[in-house]
């Protein structure tokens, strides 16, 4: 275990300066100039906008600047937003709770929502159930986000007023949020979860557990559930990342503030320091995501074997 985790970090390391050269090259050959953005739009002066150049570093070679950024990565520097002056460690730092919290509500749902659904319908296969189930997620997968968050928004704020329309703190704040972004991935899982679990029904130890006289319930909670969710585990590692990208949309639609929000004003405004530290963040969440899914898998099936 202590190998297999050593080697993968190695192969994290390798991966996040890859991310990063990748990041800054794309940034530095954008059309965009963050000098002419901090000058401001109105600000026509070349004297100016050259001195906020040589302040940043701005005109120094692309491998003299991505050394200096790597340098002052070892040490645990982010570097300092261009526009609102602050050290990018404690913007993110004090957005990225937030987003953790939607994340993790996220991931509740599509789980319960998807794992439940995908069951249903296994369970029920070639029923008007299995193809209700069926059509309902393929409209979740369907749906933009964007474009569910509003209906949910209509249907339990504004109809029904159960939920409140926005904001950050509370349980009741959360749930909305949580399950627009959830939602999409609880379509897909239902899919998956239904494909792994007619697979692990068909398999010759189910047919010896019905043989012996087993509730039907036991047999599908008990011996099935847990061989077929190991597909929706590494599912979960991947989901990481999708969820931190698709933050944005939701971030903006519920009000939501946490790294989305960050990240679309940086892109916004060039505000290169801000997106250099919000991709090396999210790419350790996705590395970290799927290093724990890893890990998970052979608790559920010590037939798995870490290599």
């Amino acid at each position: 275990m202590a190998v297999y985790v050593l080697r993968r970090l190695g192969q994290a390391i390798l991966i996040l300066v890859l991310i990063s050269f990748t990041t800054f090259f794309l940034l530095y050959v954008v059309p965009a100039d963050p000098a002419q953005m901090m000058a401001g739009r109105g600000t026509n002066s070349a004297a100016t906008i050259a001195s906020i150049r040589e302040q940043l570093g701005l005109d120094q070679p692309f491998l003299v600047q991505y050394g200096r950024y790597l340098q002052n990565l070892l040490h645990g520097d982010l570097g300092r937003s261009y526009l609102q002056k602050a050290e990018v460690t404690e913007l993110i730092a004090s957005r990225l709770p937030a987003t953790l919290v939607l994340m993790a509500g996220a991931i509740f749902f599509e789980i319960a929502i998807g794992l439940t659904m995908g069951l249903l319908a296994a369970v029920w296969r070639g029923t008007k159930v299995d193809q209700a189930l069926m059509v309902a997620s393929f409209v979740f997968v369907s749906t933009p986000q964007f474009l569910m968050g509003i209906l949910l928004l209509y249907v339990f704020a504004v109809h029904l007023d159960w939920l409140p329309m926005g904001g950050y703190g509370s349980l009741a704040q959360l749930i909305l949020p949580a399950l627009t972004l959830g939602i999409l991935g609880a379509g897909w899982y239902s899919r998956v979860m239904r494909s792994s679990m007619l697979d692990v029904l068909r398999q010759d130890f189910i047919r010896t557990a019905k043989a012996k006289g087993l509730a039907p319930a036991i047999v599908v909670l008990v011996h099935a559930l847990p061989n077929a969710i190991l597909p929706i585990i590494a599912l979960i590692g991947a989901d990481v990342g999708y969820f931190l990208s698709q933050t944005v949309v939701v971030e903006s639609v519920f009000g939501w503030p946490g790294i989305g929000q960050l990240t679309w004003q940086a892109i916004q405004r060039v505000d290169i320091p801000i997106i250099m530290g919000v991709t090396l963040v999210t790419a350790c969440l996705v590395v970290l995501g799927n290093l724990v899914a890893d890990l998970i898998a052979p608790l559920i099936d010590p037939r798995i074997k870490l290599r």
